[in-house]
């Protein structure tokens, strides 16, 4: 199996151009930015659509690897779209958003309103109004689980890989401690960075190891594989250059939209968590990380209870959190490429 699409398979990058955006805020986003790729080819009938959006701080090349000739995500009968979630450097972000919406002014953006840019950009580009599957990872899952909850006509199937219908308790507190590691850096001054923050940067990183990768994938070592030559060549060639490739505002906006995501948190369901999982009608596959640290197997469980058409398929691996972005993991791929393959056929 290829890690990139076969050569002949089309490809196009763009960007949609939303105009001015009411976000749930209250604030207006001028000039709003949708970066999309897609791969394949759209059916007559537009039936073989795949929404594929990022996660936390990717861009779309970071989490293409996963669409593949033969794969689940298969560009040779599917036409996948990857949508830039907003904050990542490429969608509109603190990063490139011009004045006055800079700074401490600059609009925050929910999941909700990331899919109904999403939804708007899928209709006003190519004419498509339902999906076969909305597949993601981490906060792409995320935004599948909001898909099928705010569009619950429009969503065929949905796979929420390590991800939840909301941000739990304990998941935003380990938000708050990457999120205080970037912030204590000196030149974070009155809520803006006034120069690259190396040392928070740095730190973010080191807290973001300890909750990404499971206890007992570093009492076995696995970074070895990885080509790390110690525990802290590890840390510092895997995490600290991790997150120092982004925008230390994108970084922070990113952790908001993830802070605020609950697929219940609008006035379509107020708050009402078990309604807005009842009101799902797509086929629904739940792959959380049997050793992830926050999303939690349980998390899962307990929404199961509520969906109508579901089943919950934990993936056996060490591998943590990044069980679901099986980069360097062909076991932990093809358990998530064999459940994906027989959703897409149900």
């Amino acid at each position: 199996m290829s890690a990139h699409p076969s050569h002949n398979i089309p490809t196009t990058e763009g960007l949609f151009e939303a105009g001015a955006v009411a976000l749930q805020s209250g604030r207006t986003f001028r000039n709003m930015r949708l970066a999309y790729k897609t791969f394949g080819t759209l059916n007559a009938d537009r039936s073989n659509v795949i929404l594929y959006p990022t996660s936390y701080s990717a861009q779309h090349q970071d989490i293409e690897f996963m669409v593949s000739v033969g794969g689940a995500l298969d560009p040779s009968r599917f036409f996948i779209v990857i949508a830039n979630l907003f904050g990542n450097g490429l969608s509109s972000s603190p990063s490139n958003t011009p004045w006055p919406d800079v700074g401490t002014r600059y609009p925050d953006v929910t999941c909700f309103d990331a899919v109904h840019v999403q939804r708007r950009m899928l209709a006003e580009l190519w004419g498509i109004h339902r999906l076969a599957l909305v597949y993601g990872w981490s906060m792409g899952a995320i935004q599948a689980y909001h898909w099928a909850a705010l569009f619950p006509d429009a969503v065929e199937r949905i796979a929420v890989v390590c991800g939840a219908a909301r941000c739990a308790p304990h998941n935003h507190v380990f938000i708050e401690g990457a999120k205080s590691a970037l912030m204590a850096d000196a030149a974070f001054r009155d809520g803006v960075f006034t120069e690259k923050p190396v040392r928070g940067l740095r730190a973010m990183g080191r807290v973001y190891a300890g909750w990404a990768m499971s206890q007992t994938f570093y009492r076995e070592e696995l970074w070895r594989g990885l080509g790390a030559t110690s525990l802290e060549d590890y840390l510092v060639t895997f995490w600290e250059t991790n997150f120092a490739r982004r925008d230390p505002a994108d970084l922070l906006a990113q952790f908001w939209t993830w802070q605020q995501a609950d697929i219940s948190a609008n006035p379509l369901y107020q708050h009402d968590l078990p309604r807005a999982l009842a009101a799902i009608n797509a086929r629904t596959l739940l792959m959380p990380g049997d050793h992830d640290l926050y999303f939690q197997v349980e998390d899962n469980r307990l929404e199961l209870q509520h969906l109508r058409d579901a089943k919950l398929a934990p993936i056996p691996s060490v591998w943590g959190h990044r069980a679901g972005n099986p980069v360097s993991q062909p076991e932990d791929r093809a358990f998530i490429e064999h459940h994906v393959k027989a959703l897409l056929s149900a």
